[in-house]
């Protein structure tokens, strides 16, 4: 098999057992092989980009980063339904449909997904632009971020020429997961699923919207085919076949008691669906109906919308805890009475912080209203304060750690009330945590259940303890097995060999994300370097404020990061960036955008040597770009870069700068 049959291959079948795993949820293979299929095919890929396509699941994992977003006229109008609240008024709402219609009315019902609604382009099969809904004639392109979709096809079964809108949300899980990654990381918890769905669509940086795991379930034929079905139901399962993930139909039916049932139906399960649904949807079934009602303007005549209201419930808080968070965030908590509301129990509420708990006047022995926001998270609507007798408690964050016992501080500008020790025992557990994650040191095994076992046997206190586990340490706790306890020691291991990026990032180190510890690897070098980094060294990065610079040198100013840091070195971690450590700077804080054919240099090998001399290369020409360097047949960047007056550098004037 040469290399051109190996990619074709490579990509038919992960695109294949991709609609088994994101499509229809039966997968065939696990995630493991998936991923060796993956990484194999990026491989050719790069070796051979003459191969290049834009519908290689390759594509799925975020491209160049953008400056802005296109706007993008829609073909149809993307509109909006018009709302009713009671079953009565969807009542009236079914009789002025059919009393409308040349023929007995058939409505299908649908659930309401609460996302963003997104314009798909298919041409000849393949997937060409996606945008958002915008104003309803005019949206932005969100193409880059769409293909990261995984279950949104990028080629169809057949190779139809269409457009077709859809629903992207985020599932419950996904939601659940990014809130308690970004509570490990001190980052503010998105309110609710769709506002993460829409903040993460919107990512100028495709790379940031992959890991969002967003989905997408299509509801609407917008331009059809000729051979396009005549109804909505069959337009659904033309779509489904074609390898759309559509959106699920609970009835089709002319009877309107029956649709008033199908609706109550989706609001006694809406709690089981994966993802949060505002409603239930009612539409005409016969598209050439469809087109004879029309729309008011704003409204189509065919279709209506029944919203849920908020499941709220009264019930009595009787207490106030803290929670210290990794970063040594104080978290206040409502316990409440138990109440079931939105399908289970809810007896704790997120109270935020003192500010939030002030602003609504919350004491301890209040009758509360409590809903779910998004249906997921338990929060408090409001105080019953008419239910007061006088015996309610006002209530102040503590002025010390809960937990050690240390003094709480509040940062000048900021909400948040912090312990102000590190070594805290509940910072510690979740910095371990932190550490052993996959995006850090990666440390298989070690999760949030090991960790509190091991320091529940106080096995470890800090980070450096995971160096003097031994064998006849973990064989004799629960759930350890002889190659269970192997695999860890052997994943603890292997962290000694991790490139420096990755252990500045699992230090926890406040405000400091993946990619700011990647350029403060490649910057600096070595971890002594970037501890003896003055501030102004540090503001000079591109991306680098202020405020971070002062996080980074209080961390490195602190004695107990002194001593974490000779004992990590005694245990033998890497103080070096081993990969992409830089050669100069000399190119420092400088941005360039490649484009054409260079005589001596690939793409990635350029912007390889250009980030060793401390450069960024980004995907697009701004106003932000120093130069472009170009070669043969460039394109439309140097055309970009001629218009903005940025200076145009060859490979050679290129070289001679470093």
């Amino acid at each position: 098999m040469d290399v051109r049959e190996e990619i074709e291959q490579l990509r038919r079948e992960l695109t294949y057992h991709g609609i088994r795993y994101y499509v229809e949820d039966n997968p065939e293979i696990s995630d493991a092989e998936y991923d060796q299929m993956l990484r194999r095919l990026e491989v050719l890929e790069a070796e051979h980009p003459e191969y290049d396509s834009p519908v290689s699941p390759t594509k799925r994992v975020g491209g160049a980063i953008l400056d802005s977003f296109k706007s993008v006229t829609h073909q149809v109008r993307m509109e909006s339904l018009s709302d009713v609240f009671s079953m009565d008024e969807l009542k009236e709402a079914l009789v002025r449909i059919s009393n409308s219609t040349t023929q007995e009315a058939v409505f299908v019902v649908e659930p309401k997904i609460d996302g963003l609604s997104v314009s798909l382009e298919y041409e000849n099969g393949q997937f060409v632009r996606g945008s958002t809904r915008g104003d309803g004639v005019t949206g932005e392109d969100v193409t880059e971020n769409l293909k990261t979709v995984r279950s949104l096809p990028l080629e169809l079964k057949e190779p139809v020429t269409l457009t077709v809108r859809g629903e992207v949300y985020m599932s419950k899980e996904t939601f659940l997961k990014l809130n308690a990654e970004r509570d490990e990381n001190g980052e503010a918890a998105f309110a609710n699923p769709r506002n993460a769905a829409a903040g993460s669509l919107r990512q100028l940086d495709p790379k940031v919207a992959a890991k969002r795991r967003l989905d997408v379930l299509v509801f609407n034929l917008q331009v059809a085919p000729d051979n396009a079905p005549d109804t909505h139901e069959k337009t659904i399962q033309y779509l489904r076949a074609l390898g759309f993930p559509t959106v699920p139909t609970v009835a089709c039916t002319a009877d309107h008691e029956a649709v008033a049932r199908a609706i109550s139906e989706i609001s006694d399960h809406r709690h089981e669906f994966p993802y949060d649904i505002d409603g239930g949807v009612v539409k005409l079934n016969d598209l050439a109906e469809r087109e004879l009602l029309g729309s008011t303007g704003k409204y189509p005549r065919w279709a209506v919308a029944y919203k849920y209201p908020p499941e709220c419930k009264l019930t009595r808080l009787t207490d106030i805890v803290v929670q210290v968070g990794r970063t040594g965030v104080l978290t206040p908590n409502a316990v409440l009475e138990p109440v079931t509301l939105a399908g289970t129990t809810v007896s704790r509420a997120t109270l935020h912080n003192e500010d939030y708990i002030h602003e609504k006047d919350i004491r301890i022995g209040d009758w509360v209203w409590v809903q779910k926001a998004g249906d997921i998270i338990p929060e408090i609507r409001s105080v019953e304060k008419n239910r007061r007798d006088g015996s309610e408690v006002k209530y102040h964050l503590p002025d010390t750690c809960p937990v050690c016992g240390a003094p709480t501080e509040r940062a000048e500008g900021e909400v948040a009330l912090r312990c102000t020790d590190w070594q805290c025992p509940a910072q510690i557990a979740r910095l371990i945590i932190h550490f052993a994650s996959r995006d850090a040191m990666d440390i298989e095994g070690l999760g949030p259940a090991v960790v509190n076992q091991l320091m529940d046997h106080s096995l470890i206190k800090s980070i450096p303890d995971l160096y003097t586990l031994t064998f006849d340490d973990l064989i004799p706790l629960e759930g350890f097995a002889k190659k269970s306890v192997e695999n860890l020691l052997q994943a603890i291991e292997a962290t000694k060999q991790k490139e420096l990026s990755r252990l500045l990032y699992g230090l926890g180190i406040r405000m400091v994300g993946q990619q700011t510890a990647k350029l403060l690897a490649r910057t600096f070098g070595t971890m002594d370097a970037l501890k003896n980094a003055t501030r102004e060294s540090l503001v000079a990065i591109d991306e680098i404020g202020d405020k971070m610079a002062d996080e980074i040198l209080k961390f490195f100013a602190s004695p107990r990061t002194v001593e974490l840091l000779e004992q990590l070195t005694a245990a033998g971690l890497c103080m070096e960036e081993q990969e992409g450590a830089l050669t100069s700077d000399k190119l420092l804080g400088r941005t360039f955008v490649l484009t054409g054919t260079l005589p001596n240099y690939g793409r990635k090998e350029m912007q390889a040597l250009i980030e060793s001399h401390g450069g960024k290369v980004s995907g697009s020409v701004s106003k932000k770009t120093d130069y472009v360097v170009a070669g043969e047949e460039a394109g439309s960047k140097l055309e970009k870069a001629q218009e903005l007056n940025i200076p145009v550098l060859s490979e050679s004037d290129l070289l001679a700068m470093i």
